[in-house]
């Protein structure tokens, strides 16, 4: 990782010193403009790639250093692999990957993006860029010492050249918004809860004023009187007040216009309360809030780019501990909704916090729909490991949307079933309903419950729970918070509810 990424954009001429990446085809063919910007690559890339057998696969790297025929340090070749392939690429993987492939100590390297037979224009520059910060990104604010080489990578000065560079200005500029809305959701993330509690979150939460975000705070007090019973019943054992946080982006053209809604859980941490947790990786649970993150880093991007959208973020915001005023298996609590749910478990808690937040911001500002995240269930691990989240919806539009935003940006998304005999095993006999169906079907019974709180709205549920905290690494995310949602999100309304 660099500890800081300084990225500008220039028009492909000669080069001279430093490191350089240059990208070829499937024959390991260089592009006029790279050839122009530096004599004598494409015979260099041609013979190098003979000697060490390199095949041309789609972004496999070839390896120069120091070619006594150019007058550049470094060469880094990168294969889009054939015609096919390379129209495919994937820029922000490919600007991820290069970044990776840069030596630790790098301070300075240019990129030719000219590929040969395909057109690299603003879009394709500014998802590049996108790649590489978030590759770039490192969540290091509490280390005091750090090893010799993390300190010698310093700043990373990237110019990434391009034979075209009219709109790369207006693109990057929407990609730096989304870039910074992703890594803002990966530090709350990544916060310890000893410092990111629940009215810290909301206070985080609250500088989106500062891009024109219309913020509202609710207190135990004021949800008390909304009668969200259902919500402060899992905070109640945490010397930390609960928050509701509803955040509201104004850019459409109608002021009037109905808004796009999205919700998320936000439990600071998660002990279980007192269905107490095993021990074992029980500090992975400062990140139970990663729906919460991925919905405050969504309404960054789109106040940053200036989404012509309304949109309205809203986060519950607890802390589930076990003191003597912690709720117990066997209350019952009644939500805003009227309705009344039976605690079988208090681990079974995020539907809880999401139910009374669904229901608020469908009653008070009938959405067009509404998308919560929540990182909800383990079993949706079991079911889907940590390569999709879990999908769950009362709209086929909606669902299809998401799941062809997902595929567009990697955040990828894999519909579950809903339906009434599943409905059946959160029925209580004490209660309207109980918060937990039990082992089997278990993400499919708690979205289930999320359901009875949306009335005709259409929605989405998204399980996050594998892929917001602990994924995999992947060319564009080294961290253990990976900032999941945002992306799909923001492709989400671009595509479809911008106009």
């Amino acid at each position: 990782m660099v500890s800081e990424l300084k990225l500008s954009f220039s028009k492909i001429e000669k080069i001279a010193g430093g490191i350089v990446v240059v990208f070829v085809d499937g024959d390991v063919t260089v592009t006029a403009g790279a050839e122009a910007a530096l004599p004598g690559v494409g015979g260099t890339v041609k013979r190098a790639a003979a000697a060490d057998n390199f095949k041309g696969k789609a972004l496999s790297f070839l390896d120069i250093l120091a070619p006594a025929d150019l007058p550049v340090d470094r060469l880094l070749v990168v294969s889009l692999g054939k015609a096919d392939e390379a129209a495919r690429t994937d820029w922000v993987k490919a600007g991820g990957s290069v970044l990776g492939r840069l030596p630790p100590a790098a301070k300075a390297a240019c990129i030719i993006l000219d590929a040969p037979g395909i057109t690299v224009g603003a879009d394709q520059a500014a998802d590049f860029s996108l790649g590489a910060r978030l590759r770039a990104y490192a969540f290091d604010r509490y280390k005091t010492r750090r090893k010799e080489e993390d300190e010698a990578r310093g700043v990373l000065a990237l110019t990434i050249a391009t034979a075209q560079d009219g709109g790369v200005k207006k693109a990057l500029k929407s990609r730096d918004a989304l870039a910074d809305g992703v890594n803002l959701a990966r530090d709350l993330v990544n916060e310890p809860p000893n410092v990111l509690f629940p009215e810290e979150f909301a206070r985080r939460a609250a500088e989106l004023a500062e891009l024109g975000v219309e913020i509202e705070v609710l207190d135990p007090k004021a949800m008390k009187k909304l009668g969200m019973g259902a919500l402060l019943g899992v905070g109640q054992g945490s010397k930390h007040e609960s928050r509701l946080v509803v955040m509201r982006w104004q850019g459409a053209k109608d002021a009037d216009a109905k808004p796009v809604a999205f919700i998320g859980k936000g439990v600071t941490f998660d002990t279980g309360g007192i269905s107490i947790k095993p021990a074992g990786s029980m500090e992975d649970m400062k990140g139970d809030m990663g729906g919460a993150a991925c919905v405050v880093g969504l309404m960054h991007a789109l106040a940053a780019r200036k989404a012509k959208v309304n949109a309205i973020g809203a986060i519950g915001i607890v802390e589930n501990m076990p003191d003597g005023n912690a709720q117990r298996p066997g209350d019952i609590v009644t939500s805003m909704s009227g309705q009344t749910i039976e605690i079988i478990n208090t681990d079974a808690e995020g539907r809880l916090v999401l139910a009374d937040v669904l229901w608020y911001i469908q009653d008070k500002y009938s959405p067009r729909f509404m998308v919560n995240l929540a990182t909800l269930t383990g079993a949706i691990l079991v079911a889907l490991g940590q390569e999709y989240a879990g999908l769950f919806s009362n709209d086929d539009e909606l669902s299809n949307r998401l799941f062809a935003a997902g595929k567009a940006t990697g955040e990828r998304v894999w519909r579950m079933p809903l339906g009434p005999e599943y409905d059946k095993m959160i029925d209580s006999k004490f209660a309207d309903m109980k918060n937990t169906g039990g082992r089997n079907g278990g993400s499919i019974t708690a979205a289930q419950f999320l359901q009875r709180f949306v009335n005709d709205t259409p929605w989405a549920h998204l399980d996050i729970a594998g892929t917001a905290m602990g994924s995999p690494a992947t060319d564009i995310n080294r961290s253990w918070a990976s900032g999941w949602g945002v992306r799909l999100l923001d492709r989400l309304v671009a595509d479809h509810y911008e106009g």
